[in-house]
């Protein structure tokens, strides 16, 4: 059964990734190409008040921008997505049975699952270190901001991982209301003292738009939001065969 649930979860990755590509070309990419001309435009200034050239500045692209913005970002949207399902679905084989009295079928269980890592993985780490377009963030600082996002990360996935054990343990004595504050609130609690410990990024460039600024984090949000969506939707509806079918026969074998 895992190995079908892996390749289902590379499936609806797959559909997931071609849908939030298409979100990323039309929303995303504006934004990118207008933090690329405010860093041409800096630059160009740059130059000029050091007496060199533009073409002085200009270094030779290895991958176009029209490459990057069309088979680039699509098979790096796709390539992340299918790994993504593939992960997904391992989960999902874990979790089925473990999740004490919560009676949810595939469908349910899926979407759950979804809906908690994106907030773990993406929104919670995104509150305090959120996406960057070009220009915005020190070249000297991106081996400290990359670290410091993914350990904000790692504690997000620990604290989501210590609430959910909250959450199982409370679930059969106070029943699930109370066993869902609880977690929410253990929840919070560890984010909230992980977010003041954790040091503030600040690198946006003077002048750099904050609308522009906005729209680029939104529509970062807003991809991840179609792809996790999409994933938890369409891999619950997929996963329903394997994991049915089997209960489906023991059923019958006790009827007959």
């Amino acid at each position: 059964m895992t190995g079908n649930l892996l390749l289902r979860g590379m499936l609806a990755g797959l559909l997931a990734g071609i849908l939030a590509f298409g979100f990323a070309k039309v929303f995303g990419e504006p934004s990118v190409d207008q933090a690329i001309a405010f860093e041409e435009s800096v630059a160009h200034a740059h130059s000029h008040d050091h007496g060199g050239g533009a073409a002085d500045e200009e270094e030779e692209e290895l991958v176009s921008r029209a490459v990057q913005s069309s088979v680039g970002l699509f098979t790096g949207v796709v390539i992340y997505s299918v790994s993504i399902g593939g992960i997904f679905a391992l989960v999902f084989a874990f979790a089925m049975g473990r999740m004490g009295g919560l009676k949810v079928g595939p469908r349910g269980l899926a979407a759950i699952l979804a809906l908690l890592a994106f907030i773990s993985v993406i929104l919670v780490p995104g509150l305090k270190y959120p996406a960057n377009p070009p220009s915005v963030g020190d070249a000297e600082t991106i081996g400290q901001r990359t670290k410091l996002f993914f350990l904000m990360l790692v504690v997000s996935v620990a604290a989501l991982v210590v609430a959910v054990n909250l959450f199982r343990k409370l679930l059969a004595r106070h029943g699930g209301w109370t066993a869902a504050v609880a977690a929410i609130v253990l929840y919070g609690v560890i984010m909230a003292v992980a977010g003041k410990l954790f040091p503030a990024i600040n690198e946006v460039p003077e002048g750099f738009s904050a609308t522009l600024l906005w729209n680029f984090r939104i529509a970062s949000l807003g991809i991840h939001v179609v792809l996790w969506s999409v994933l938890g939707l369409v891999f619950g509806w997929l996963a329903q065969g394997p994991v049915l079918a089997p209960r489906n026969r023991h059923n019958a074998r006790l009827q007959s």
